[in-house]
């Protein structure tokens, strides 16, 4: 399976905001925003002029970036939601904000949304009782996402109980935390997505 395998801290470098990809570290002084607030590489520190394809083109990286999906992943959920009735930005962030593995992110069981797709391409979390190993997989309204009952799973999720605290679960999720469970209500507004991102750019990229 495809996936970045680079230095995550230059992605955030990259975009000029902290993306949250690195889970704890991102709350301490080593971030690496915190040190070098601006891109990498020998030119980061010039001026250039930013034309509107460029900031197009960044917002749709950033977007890419924060939730952890290649190109061509992105493109399909891109042309999915311009087929569907509705603001195709918000309902973008929608196809996103339902993977599998951003709702084990949101419900706090893991710091960062690639630690999330690592637990669960282990197998260690159920959707409505079945055991979901693919991280892309899409939850709908009503689906429980819950931890298996093995001691190395609840070990895992309970040492990352102080980041949950620092990030509040989202109201269109309902969370269990003595068991591990999540349950789905609802879809997410676009005011409930904490992402700041320019979603109409990345449309409007696509529409070119």
């Amino acid at each position: 399976m495809a996936r970045y395998t680079g230095p995550s801290c230059k992605l955030c470098r990259r975009e000029g905001e902290k993306l949250y990809l690195k889970g704890e570290r991102c709350y301490t002084s080593k971030c690496a925003i915190e040190r070098r607030a601006y891109p990498p590489g020998q030119h980061g520190q010039r001026r250039t002029k930013v034309s509107d394809y460029a900031l197009q083109l960044r917002e749709k990286q950033k977007l890419r970036r924060i939730y952890g999906v290649l190109e061509r992943q992105f493109r399909i959920y891109c042309e999915r939601a311009s087929r569907k009735r509705g603001l195709t930005g918000e309902l973008l962030l929608q196809f996103l904000e339902r993977r599998l593995d951003n709702i084990v992110f949101r419900a706090g069981f893991s710091p960062s949304r690639s630690s999330a797709r690592q637990m669960v391409r282990h197998g260690h979390f159920l959707v409505n009782g079945r055991k979901v190993n693919v991280p892309s997989c899409l939850v709908s309204t009503g689906d429980v996402v819950e931890a298996r009952e093995k001691e190395s799973t609840k070990k895992w999720i309970q040492q990352w109980s102080e980041i949950r605290t620092r990030r509040p679960v989202p109201e269109w999720l309902a969370l269990n935390g003595d068991v591990f469970k999540v349950t789905v209500l609802r879809l997410p507004k676009r005011e409930e997505i904490a992402v700041t991102v320019d979603e109409s750019a990345v449309i409007e990229l696509y529409s070119k």
